[in-house]
Protein backbone atom coordinates (compact mmCIF):
# COMPACT_ATOMS: atom_id res chain seq x y z
CA UNK A 1 0.00 0.00 0.00
CA UNK A 2 1.07 3.36 -0.27
CA UNK A 3 2.64 4.64 2.82
CA UNK A 4 -0.27 6.10 5.28
CA UNK A 5 2.41 9.25 6.15
CA UNK A 6 1.49 10.46 2.59
CA UNK A 7 -1.24 12.19 3.93
CA UNK A 8 -3.07 14.69 1.84
CA UNK A 9 -2.01 17.94 4.22
CA UNK A 10 1.28 16.93 3.62
CA UNK A 11 0.60 16.78 0.12
CA UNK A 12 -0.94 19.84 -0.48
CA UNK A 13 1.74 22.02 1.69
CA UNK A 14 4.43 21.05 -1.07
CA UNK A 15 2.11 21.77 -3.68
CA UNK A 16 2.19 25.11 -2.99
CA UNK A 17 5.21 26.74 -5.19
CA UNK A 18 4.30 23.84 -7.77
CA UNK A 19 4.60 25.25 -11.74
CA UNK A 20 1.76 24.22 -13.22
CA UNK A 21 -0.15 22.64 -15.52
CA UNK A 22 0.96 19.04 -13.96
CA UNK A 23 1.86 15.97 -16.74
CA UNK A 24 0.65 12.45 -15.15
CA UNK A 25 0.89 9.32 -18.23
CA UNK A 26 -1.00 6.43 -17.60
CA UNK A 27 0.09 3.48 -20.41
CA UNK A 28 -2.24 1.20 -22.16
CA UNK A 29 -1.63 -2.28 -22.60
CA UNK A 30 -5.26 -3.12 -23.85
CA UNK A 31 -6.68 -3.50 -20.00
CA UNK A 32 -9.61 -1.32 -20.05
CA UNK A 33 -11.01 -2.69 -17.07
CA UNK A 34 -8.03 -2.83 -15.05
CA UNK A 35 -6.78 1.11 -15.99
CA UNK A 36 -10.04 3.06 -16.30
CA UNK A 37 -11.02 2.40 -12.78
CA UNK A 38 -7.76 4.10 -11.97
CA UNK A 39 -7.76 6.78 -14.35
CA UNK A 40 -11.44 8.03 -13.58
CA UNK A 41 -10.59 7.50 -9.48
CA UNK A 42 -7.74 9.63 -9.96
CA UNK A 43 -9.52 12.36 -12.02
CA UNK A 44 -12.15 12.11 -9.39
CA UNK A 45 -9.33 12.94 -6.39
CA UNK A 46 -8.01 15.80 -8.46
CA UNK A 47 -11.35 17.56 -8.88
CA UNK A 48 -12.69 17.08 -5.36
CA UNK A 49 -9.29 18.49 -4.17
CA UNK A 50 -9.95 21.81 -6.63
CA UNK A 51 -7.90 21.10 -9.36
CA UNK A 52 -8.90 21.16 -13.00
CA UNK A 53 -8.45 18.10 -14.89
CA UNK A 54 -7.91 17.26 -18.38
CA UNK A 55 -7.64 13.74 -20.42
CA UNK A 56 -6.38 13.14 -23.41
CA UNK A 57 -7.05 9.66 -24.52
CA UNK A 58 -4.98 8.53 -26.91
CA UNK A 59 -6.33 5.47 -27.61
CA UNK A 60 -9.20 7.02 -29.38
CA UNK A 61 -9.17 8.68 -32.36
CA UNK A 62 -10.17 12.35 -33.84
CA UNK A 63 -13.22 12.42 -36.00
CA UNK A 64 -14.94 15.88 -36.97
CA UNK A 65 -17.74 14.17 -35.24
CA UNK A 66 -16.09 13.94 -32.36
CA UNK A 67 -12.87 16.83 -32.10
CA UNK A 68 -9.81 16.64 -29.72
CA UNK A 69 -6.38 17.22 -29.89
CA UNK A 70 -5.79 17.23 -33.61
CA UNK A 71 -8.64 19.95 -34.14
CA UNK A 72 -6.66 21.97 -30.82
CA UNK A 73 -3.35 22.41 -32.47
CA UNK A 74 -5.24 24.10 -35.33
CA UNK A 75 -4.63 28.26 -35.17
CA UNK A 76 -7.96 28.64 -34.03
CA UNK A 77 -8.42 25.72 -31.65
CA UNK A 78 -9.34 26.93 -28.16
CA UNK A 79 -10.32 23.98 -25.79
CA UNK A 80 -12.95 26.05 -23.81
CA UNK A 81 -14.44 27.02 -27.25
CA UNK A 82 -14.58 23.52 -28.47
CA UNK A 83 -17.40 20.33 -27.74
CA UNK A 84 -15.77 17.68 -25.12
CA UNK A 85 -16.69 14.39 -24.25
CA UNK A 86 -17.86 14.79 -20.36
CA UNK A 87 -19.34 11.48 -18.78
CA UNK A 88 -20.50 13.53 -16.51
CA UNK A 89 -17.74 14.01 -14.48
CA UNK A 90 -15.89 17.19 -13.63
CA UNK A 91 -13.22 16.88 -15.75
CA UNK A 92 -12.27 17.37 -19.83
CA UNK A 93 -11.97 14.69 -21.69
CA UNK A 94 -10.36 15.09 -25.71
CA UNK A 95 -9.31 12.33 -27.80
CA UNK A 96 -5.81 12.39 -29.03
CA UNK A 97 -4.44 9.72 -30.90
CA UNK A 98 -3.69 11.79 -34.33
CA UNK A 99 -2.83 15.09 -31.98
CA UNK A 100 -0.15 13.31 -30.28
CA UNK A 101 1.12 11.61 -33.27
CA UNK A 102 1.08 14.90 -35.48
CA UNK A 103 2.72 16.89 -32.40
CA UNK A 104 5.45 14.00 -32.42
CA UNK A 105 6.51 14.15 -35.91
CA UNK A 106 6.50 18.21 -36.23
CA UNK A 107 9.00 18.02 -33.18
CA UNK A 108 11.19 15.30 -35.02
CA UNK A 109 13.76 18.31 -35.59
CA UNK A 110 13.06 20.17 -32.61
CA UNK A 111 13.60 19.82 -29.07
CA UNK A 112 12.52 17.13 -27.25
CA UNK A 113 10.53 18.65 -25.38
CA UNK A 114 8.77 20.04 -27.94
CA UNK A 115 5.40 18.12 -27.55
CA UNK A 116 5.02 18.54 -24.35
CA UNK A 117 5.88 22.82 -24.51
CA UNK A 118 2.81 22.14 -27.11
CA UNK A 119 0.49 20.99 -24.65
CA UNK A 120 1.58 23.22 -21.85
CA UNK A 121 0.44 26.18 -24.38
CA UNK A 122 -2.57 24.57 -24.90
CA UNK A 123 -3.89 23.58 -21.68
CA UNK A 124 -2.19 26.47 -19.96
CA UNK A 125 -5.85 26.95 -17.60
CA UNK A 126 -5.88 23.76 -16.46
CA UNK A 127 -3.59 22.09 -13.31
CA UNK A 128 -3.50 18.72 -14.38
CA UNK A 129 -2.97 16.91 -17.51
CA UNK A 130 -3.36 13.34 -17.91
CA UNK A 131 -2.06 11.78 -20.87
CA UNK A 132 -3.66 8.53 -21.97
CA UNK A 133 -1.89 5.89 -24.47
CA UNK A 134 -0.63 2.68 -25.43
CA UNK A 135 2.99 1.93 -24.47
CA UNK A 136 4.02 1.48 -27.97
CA UNK A 137 3.03 5.80 -28.58
CA UNK A 138 4.35 6.62 -25.54
CA UNK A 139 7.89 4.90 -26.42
CA UNK A 140 7.97 6.55 -29.91
CA UNK A 141 6.53 9.95 -28.73
CA UNK A 142 8.17 10.41 -25.59
CA UNK A 143 11.46 8.33 -25.82
CA UNK A 144 13.90 9.42 -23.01
CA UNK A 145 11.94 11.97 -21.05
CA UNK A 146 11.59 11.83 -17.14
CA UNK A 147 7.90 10.52 -17.41
CA UNK A 148 7.83 7.66 -15.18
CA UNK A 149 4.39 6.48 -16.76
CA UNK A 150 1.80 4.52 -14.72
CA UNK A 151 0.96 0.55 -15.85
CA UNK A 152 -2.12 -0.55 -13.74
CA UNK A 153 -2.66 -3.54 -13.44
CA UNK A 154 -5.27 -6.27 -12.08
CA UNK A 155 -5.34 -9.72 -10.60
CA UNK A 156 -6.55 -11.38 -13.62
CA UNK A 157 -3.35 -13.51 -15.34
CA UNK A 158 -3.54 -11.69 -18.84
CA UNK A 159 -3.45 -8.15 -16.93
CA UNK A 160 0.07 -8.98 -15.87
CA UNK A 161 0.86 -10.55 -19.28
CA UNK A 162 0.00 -7.58 -20.98
CA UNK A 163 1.65 -5.35 -18.29
CA UNK A 164 5.07 -7.43 -19.14
CA UNK A 165 4.91 -6.55 -22.91
CA UNK A 166 4.13 -2.97 -22.26
CA UNK A 167 7.03 -2.37 -19.41
CA UNK A 168 8.94 -4.24 -21.94
CA UNK A 169 8.72 -1.81 -24.99
CA UNK A 170 8.44 1.46 -22.25
CA UNK A 171 11.95 0.13 -20.92
CA UNK A 172 13.50 -0.85 -24.20
CA UNK A 173 12.24 1.21 -27.07
CA UNK A 174 11.22 4.85 -25.33
CA UNK A 175 13.65 4.37 -22.21
CA UNK A 176 10.71 5.39 -20.18
CA UNK A 177 10.72 4.00 -16.29
CA UNK A 178 7.34 2.46 -15.73
CA UNK A 179 5.15 2.30 -12.13
CA UNK A 180 3.42 -0.83 -12.14
CA UNK A 181 0.36 -0.05 -9.52
CA UNK A 182 -1.45 -3.36 -8.58
CA UNK A 183 -5.06 -2.89 -7.95
CA UNK A 184 -6.16 -4.87 -4.57
CA UNK A 185 -8.79 -5.43 -2.07
CA UNK A 186 -7.14 -5.49 0.75
CA UNK A 187 -10.24 -6.78 3.00
CA UNK A 188 -9.59 -9.89 0.74
CA UNK A 189 -5.92 -11.85 2.04
CA UNK A 190 -6.11 -13.44 -1.32
CA UNK A 191 -6.39 -10.24 -3.40
CA UNK A 192 -3.87 -9.03 -1.14
CA UNK A 193 -1.54 -11.70 -1.70
CA UNK A 194 -1.55 -11.79 -5.44
CA UNK A 195 -1.24 -8.34 -5.93
CA UNK A 196 2.19 -8.67 -4.03
CA UNK A 197 3.10 -11.96 -6.06
CA UNK A 198 2.11 -9.93 -9.30
CA UNK A 199 4.71 -6.71 -8.42
CA UNK A 200 7.40 -9.23 -7.13
CA UNK A 201 6.63 -11.04 -10.60
CA UNK A 202 7.02 -8.24 -12.86
CA UNK A 203 10.14 -6.51 -11.04
CA UNK A 204 12.25 -9.49 -11.30
CA UNK A 205 11.36 -10.34 -15.05
CA UNK A 206 12.33 -6.58 -15.48
CA UNK A 207 15.41 -7.14 -13.80
CA UNK A 208 16.33 -10.53 -14.69
CA UNK A 209 15.08 -10.41 -18.47
CA UNK A 210 15.73 -6.28 -18.84
CA UNK A 211 18.02 -5.37 -16.79
CA UNK A 212 16.16 -2.44 -15.21
CA UNK A 213 14.47 -2.03 -11.43
CA UNK A 214 10.90 -0.40 -11.76
CA UNK A 215 9.05 0.76 -8.87
CA UNK A 216 6.03 -0.96 -8.37
CA UNK A 217 3.15 -0.46 -5.43
CA UNK A 218 -0.51 -1.72 -4.50
CA UNK A 219 -3.33 0.75 -4.43
CA UNK A 220 -6.81 -0.42 -2.51
CA UNK A 221 -9.82 -0.02 -4.91
CA UNK A 222 -12.25 -0.56 -2.31
CA UNK A 223 -12.54 1.47 0.40
CA UNK A 224 -15.37 2.97 0.29
CA UNK A 225 -15.36 5.58 3.46
CA UNK A 226 -14.61 8.13 0.74
CA UNK A 227 -15.53 9.66 -2.75
CA UNK A 228 -12.22 8.18 -3.78
CA UNK A 229 -10.32 5.87 -1.49
CA UNK A 230 -7.47 6.70 0.20
CA UNK A 231 -5.21 5.24 -1.21
CA UNK A 232 -6.03 6.99 -4.67
CA UNK A 233 -5.96 10.44 -3.07
CA UNK A 234 -2.40 9.72 -1.83
CA UNK A 235 -1.33 8.66 -5.36
CA UNK A 236 -3.25 11.08 -6.84
CA UNK A 237 -1.01 14.17 -4.36
CA UNK A 238 2.17 12.05 -5.07
CA UNK A 239 1.62 12.72 -8.55
CA UNK A 240 0.98 16.22 -8.34
CA UNK A 241 3.98 16.26 -6.31
CA UNK A 242 6.05 14.58 -8.57
CA UNK A 243 4.50 15.39 -12.12
CA UNK A 244 6.35 17.02 -15.12
CA UNK A 245 5.89 20.89 -15.06
CA UNK A 246 6.00 21.37 -18.81
CA UNK A 247 7.58 24.94 -18.77
CA UNK A 248 10.51 25.36 -16.14
CA UNK A 249 9.25 28.30 -14.25
CA UNK A 250 5.63 28.77 -15.48
CA UNK A 251 3.02 30.62 -13.44
CA UNK A 252 0.37 28.61 -11.46
CA UNK A 253 -2.65 28.12 -13.85
CA UNK A 254 -5.17 31.14 -13.56
CA UNK A 255 -8.15 28.68 -12.55
CA UNK A 256 -5.77 27.44 -9.73
CA UNK A 257 -4.92 30.73 -8.55
CA UNK A 258 -8.47 31.71 -8.81
CA UNK A 259 -8.76 29.18 -5.96
CA UNK A 260 -6.17 29.66 -3.76
CA UNK A 261 -7.32 32.99 -3.53
CA UNK A 262 -10.76 32.22 -2.58
CA UNK A 263 -9.63 29.62 0.02
CA UNK A 264 -12.03 26.88 -2.05
CA UNK A 265 -12.97 24.38 1.03
CA UNK A 266 -12.64 21.68 -1.18
CA UNK A 267 -8.59 21.72 -0.42
CA UNK A 268 -9.86 21.23 3.23
CA UNK A 269 -10.51 17.62 2.37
Amino acid sequence: MLDACVTQGAGLQGLSAQTAPRLVVMASHDDRPSELPLLWSLCAAWSDLGYFVVVLDATQTESPANPGLQQLLTPSGRPEEMPRETMDTAWSIYPAALGLGQLCTASQHADDAAPLEELEHLFQSYDVVLLYANADMLASSLPDSSIEPLLAISTNERSVLTAYQAMKRLLLNGRLQPTIVSMVDASDQNSLACGHKMNKSLQGCAMNFLGRPISTLSVDMQQADEDAPRDVNRLALRLLESGMPRRAGSATSPRHRAMNDNDSGKRSH
